[in-house]
């Protein structure tokens, strides 16, 4: 049965709506919810839901937005769309996927303080993570290859982008910057001294230990784990996080060779495969971690994209040393105000 409500009074129930998926829902509800939603008023209800949950939907907007023909750092003002409105949705469900997975990285081993971030922490979060992936959108692709990276002109251009944003603002996004490189180094590419501690902490009575390969070769073309978007991405072969956790361990206390296989190498071997696999997105990254558990799959999606992609490390650290400098500033004194919760995403009392 249809509600007899003012249209006027409808309209500002869907505005007062705190995500995209209870707009919709609430449309679902009745015929004249469902007509006043598909009104004039659709756009406005959508943008304002987004804005709630995946916001700042500015930042968004110029990350989607993005391409050759234009300056990362030139503000883009498009109007308002269906397909503009899903591709908010898109990359704001991978922003809140971040959010999850910074509480646990931020205090991994200060248990005690580990806690939800607020409504604001939260905002930041999103915004730093827009302002990354921007940044690897622009910078990290086949035109800017290694031999390339240091001239002036494109320092120049890649601190442009990052001038843009106030010293808070990037001294967000570089924590942000630093929950995913511990998830690049621990999970997608874990280092041969990791999976040696993993293994000695799951059979502390064996006498055996797992033998690691002194080599990293990338495959010298994509394997059956690399096709287009569509197909990679609802592929039957991808297994779930909870199979691959089966799938690492599968070897036992007595055979442990293939489970030290998955090794990505000691030290600097490690340094250099964790800076060349920062080149890739949030999104990317996300994928990689739910999806591809196997050494040998992380390779796969690597060999597909490109020879560009290997040695060729990534630039946000340096461009943003250069732009610190550049404002009268230390890097390290910023990482170490970031690590002591001074600045950042997370600011202590």
């Amino acid at each position: 049965m249809d509600l007899l409500l003012p249209t006027e009074i409808v309209t500002h129930i869907f505005l007062s709506l705190p995500t995209v998926t209870s707009a919709l829902s609430l449309a679902s509800t009745c015929r004249s919810f469902h007509a006043i939603f598909h009104s004039s008023k659709r756009l406005l209800i959508l943008q304002h839901s987004a804005k709630i949950e995946f916001g700042p939907l500015d930042d968004i907007v110029q990350l989607v937005t993005h391409n050759a023909s234009q300056p990362a750092h030139f503000r883009r003002d498009v109007p308002l769309s269906d397909a503009l409105i899903r591709q908010l949705v898109k990359a704001g469900h991978v922003a809140r996927q971040w959010e999850d997975i910074y509480m646990y990285r931020k205090w991994k081993h200060d248990y005690v303080a580990r806690r939800l971030l607020s409504t604001f922490e939260r905002f930041k979060l999103r915004r730093a993570i827009y302002r990354l992936w921007l940044f690897d959108r622009a910078f990290h692709n086949i035109a800017h290859v290694r031999y390339a990276r240091t001239r002036l002109e494109v320092v120049r251009e890649r601190a442009a982008l990052l001038h843009n944003y106030t010293t808070s603002e990037l001294a967000e996004m570089l924590d942000v910057h630093a929950i995913i490189r511990d998830v690049v180094a621990n999970d997608l590419c874990p280092s041969n001294g990791r999976l040696r501690r993993k293994y000695q902490a799951r059979y502390p009575e064996t006498a055996h230990q797992p033998l690691f390969s002194i080599h990293l070769n990338y495959p010298p073309t994509a394997s059956r784990f690399i096709a287009s978007d569509n197909q990679y991405h609802n592929s039957t072969l991808a297994s779930s996080k909870y199979h691959a956790q089966q799938q690492r361990w599968q070897e036992n206390s007595t055979h442990p060779a293939e489970f030290g296989l998955e090794g990505w190498g000691d030290d600097i071997g490690h340094y250099y495969v964790v800076e060349d696999m920062m080149k890739l997105d949030p999104e990317q990254i996300l994928y990689l971690r739910e999806h591809c558990p196997a050494k040998s799959q992380v390779e796969a999606y690597v060999a597909g994209m490109g020879m560009w992609f290997e040695n060729n490390g990534e630039t946000f650290s340096e461009t943003l040393a250069f732009v610190i400098k550049q404002r009268g500033g230390e890097m390290e004194e910023l990482k170490a105000a970031v690590e002591a919760e001074e600045v950042g995403v997370v600011v202590s009392d």
